[in-house]
């Protein structure tokens, strides 16, 4: 059997309304031509597992094999021993904003279960990679709520004033448990990740249509059950230093634990017995066993399976790098 080596994939791209051209513009990619029809890429799969968008390896002897089929027949090497399947349990994607998004919420695993949803709950992490001035990020309810004000503000077309807004810069850091109300501006890209869900409940779309000019569907009573009344402003997060010196903690839930890599000299990264996403913020990075002969650049993403243990990262010539590196905890 082949033995498991750091796994990059190939980018699954998602149009929507609101998306643009900064996968292109920012991150370099080759997006093809614009289409009168779908012009823009709204969000970029990176590494998933999930029914609407599978994951396939792209390098070395695995190449053509699926996220899925890994997570399915090598689940303690790819996960690490205290984790099982069915899916591959996290979701890095990176999001273009070049228009706003609903204002919106995901449902904890105990609500997705109790709907009936084949998915699980969603939590959710951003880290802005590319913000305009004056743009915006709503999170969290500015003062205190219940439904009814809650319901009254949907009818009014006027929720986003309940909400705690922002202007967000390159680096900031947000933790959207679930039951969160949240939308994200105009202007703004970044990396986000997440459980393996696609659970997403609007309450407004600030009156906008589709490409076809019929409104867009909101899902208001089942938000209205996933909300989390008391959660007030969501503010970016200060990191905190960890024993290395490279390292910065920037969340640490029960979903994920979500560090930030400084490297400007090889470092060890991975290990904890569980597997790691990685993907790069800055510069780019070698990485030890990874079969392709080119470092990681800027955006791309690399998944390190857990068998592999500690391994070493290093930063390209192009000087040092910023690496996003998202575990199970």
């Amino acid at each position: 059997m082949t033995q498991l080596y750091p796994l990059r994939f190939a980018p699954l791209y998602k149009s929507a309304i609101w998306g643009g051209r900064r996968f292109e513009t920012v991150l370099g990619r080759n997006l093809g031509p614009q289409t009168d029809r779908e012009p823009i890429y709204s969000e970029s799969w990176e590494i998933a597992d999930h029914p609407h968008g599978q994951s396939v390896v792209q390098n070395g002897p695995l190449a053509g094999t699926s996220l899925g089929q890994l997570t399915a027949t090598r689940t303690e090497e790819l996960l690490g021993p205290d984790h099982s399947g069915p899916r591959f349990p996290l979701l890095l994607k990176y999001l273009d904003a070049n228009l706003r998004l609903s204002v919106q919420v995901h449902p904890d695993d105990d609500l997705a279960a109790q709907l009936g949803l084949d998915d699980t709950g969603k939590a959710e992490a951003w880290l802005v990679v590319e913000a305009d001035p004056g743009s915006s990020i709503w999170a969290g309810f500015s003062r205190s709520v219940d439904r009814k004000t809650v319901q009254a503000a949907i009818r009014e077309g006027s929720i986003d004033r309940l909400l705690y807004r922002f202007e967000p810069a390159p680096g900031d850091c947000l933790f959207l448990p679930a039951g969160t109300v949240h939308a994200l501006g105009e202007g703004i890209l970044v990396a986000e990740i997440q459980q393996a869900s696609d659970s997403t409940f609007r309450l407004f779309d600030w009156n906008r249509r589709d490409h076809d000019g019929n409104p867009r569907t909101l899902h208001v009573e089942r938000a209205l059950q996933a909300i989390d009344y008391g959660q007030g402003p969501v503010t970016p997060l200060h990191p905190h230093r960890t024993k290395r010196a490279w390292v910065e903690r920037l969340v640490e839930s029960r979903q994920f634990v979500l560090d930030r890599l400084n490297l400007d000299s090889p470092q060890l990264a991975g290990g904890e017995g569980t597997c790691h996403v990685i993907t790069i913020l800055r510069g780019s990075a070698w990485v030890e066993g990874d079969v392709a002969a080119e470092p990681l650049q800027f955006g791309q993403t690399i998944l390190l399976p857990a068998c592999l243990g500690p391994i070493t990262v290093k930063p390209g010539e192009d000087g040092p790098a910023v690496l996003m590196d998202a575990y199970l905890p």
